[in-house]
């Protein structure tokens, strides 16, 4: 008996230690991932910045409208450095960014700006979806639009690893399938309208593919059918009018983050089981902010003053800034 009893002091007391030591590690992991950070930089005065995604890791990345390639912040850091060059795998000016980890992709929208006043670095080249390799940098794979006009946006992954790519010249939602090389038109829709300009987009934690469109301001959503194909496209009725919205990702159950270009930080609440949504404007007073990433319990808020870039007489840019906004816990 008492052996019996020694074997089970003993062996609780393994189990106490493992426990401590847990706690410990915890410690260590949760020290290592806190973030202090409020803001962080992109330098120069010609870094027009359009899109911010991350990585889990606290990571973030950008793109640059006038100068293209992309820009890396590490953990920790509040200055962003230059990672990917400017042209790099034939890119021009970069618009939409996300980091997809489940693949190992930092996608990339490369766009020809032109007609907006500004050209891309190098020559023109076909608009297309840059696939880099989230570790290295170096180009993995380019996916030209299937047709011109075109203007690649912004980009989300579905559950099946397809990638739903924007078009703001067309009023279409394009798809690169698991493996695929080429893009699809998956949802042409008239409801978008023609001069709407279809931007953000991110899936909802119903299943369903949220966009926005620029100009009308206006947010959509888009059922989605088992077979994946497109089901009812519905306008959502909004608590307020959005004034331009722009970069949007998934926070939590059955809201979403998005910005709008008008100067305000929004968490979307989705209506379970109907066609609104209520809008919660968390902070205001951004100068032209263009998208917006969660790690952890922070949002990025990033500014892109894109009025001082394509507007005459509209002044200069400040420095440009992704600002962390704190988020409740989901």
């Amino acid at each position: 008996m008492k052996s019996k009893w020694l074997q089970r002091r003993a062996a609780l007391a393994c189990v106490r230690d493992v426990a401590a030591a847990c706690l410990v590690l915890c410690g260590v992991t949760a020290a290592a991932h806190a973030d202090n950070r409020t803001e962080v930089t992109i330098p120069g005065d010609r870094a027009y910045p359009e899109s911010i995604t991350a990585t889990s890791d606290g990571t973030l990345y950008t793109g640059s409208i006038p100068e293209g390639g992309i820009f890396r912040v590490r953990p920790g850091s509040t200055t962003a450095e230059r990672w990917i060059a400017p042209g790099a795998g034939d890119s021009m000016s970069t618009f939409g960014v996300l980091a997809d980890e489940r693949s190992g992709t930092l996608w990339v929208c490369s766009n020809n700006a032109s007609n907006l006043g500004v050209p891309p670095p190098g020559a023109a080249k076909p608009v297309a979806l840059k696939a880099f390799d989230l570790k290295t940098g170096t180009l993995k794979a380019s996916h030209p639009f299937p047709r011109d006009p075109a203007f690649c946006n912004d980009a989300a992954v579905g559950p099946d690893g397809s990638v739903y790519v924007t078009d703001s010249a067309q009023p279409w939602v394009l798809r690169l399938r698991p493996g695929g090389s080429a893009l699809e038109v998956w949802d042409e829709n008239q409801d978008f309208g023609n001069n709407a300009t279809v931007d953000g987009i991110a899936f909802g934690s119903d299943g369903n593919l949220y966009v926005n469109t620029y100009r009308s301001g206006q947010l959509f959503r888009i059922a989605i059918e088992r077979d994946g194909r497109p089901g009812q496209v519905t306008r959502l009725q909004t608590s307020q009018p959005i004034e331009h919205p722009d970069g949007m990702r998934r926070y939590g159950t059955d809201t979403l983050l998005m910005v709008e270009g008008a100067g305000r930080f929004d968490i979307v609440h989705l209506a379970k089981g109907g066609d609104s949504a209520r809008i919660e404007v968390v902070k205001s007073g951004y100068k032209g902010p263009v998208s917006v990433v969660q790690v952890g319990n922070t949002a990025w808020v990033l500014e892109g003053q894109l009025d001082t870039l394509f507007t005459k007489g509209a002044g200069k840019p400040t420095p440009f800034h992704a600002y962390a906004v704190p988020l409740r816990s989901q």
